[in-house]
């Protein structure tokens, strides 16, 4: 009988492909995604010094108190105006998206799509 690997393991491959294909500069920071069951969480990121530059979660308090439900395609478009808002705020305007493994279907498009309307380019 032949045995599947865990989804998670992978997503996790697919991740490691994907940032080996790219990383984050301070031009050009990576916008990381990752979401779980219950939330979704971004972070814009500047690989080359390894800091976090913004991030944004639906488990903040102002965030969640907005939402009726953390997990769903709605969250995820706010999630994406807000971490936009909170990047151009700090001057940052071009990003790399990094999907995190995770195919660009559903929550992950529309947190790109959103975050693009509202200003970031990528």
């Amino acid at each position: 009988m032949v045995s599947k690997e865990s989804r998670q393991k992978v997503r996790e491959k697919k991740h490691l492909k994907i940032r080996n294909r790219f990383s984050g500069t301070a031009e050009r920071p990576r916008l990381a995604v990752f979401r779980s069951n219950n939330h979704m969480s971004v972070q814009v990121i500047d690989d080359a010094a390894g800091k976090t530059l913004v991030a944004a979660s639906t488990m903040e308090k102002d965030i969640k108190a907005k939402l009726e439900k953390t997990n769903n395609i709605e969250a995820a478009k706010a999630l994406g105006e807000i971490i936009a808002k909170r990047a151009l705020d700090k001057g940052i305007e071009t990003v790399v998206f990094d999907r995190g493994g995770y195919i660009y279907h559903g929550k992950v498009a529309a947190l790109a799509e959103a975050a693009r309307e509202a200003g970031l380019q990528f």
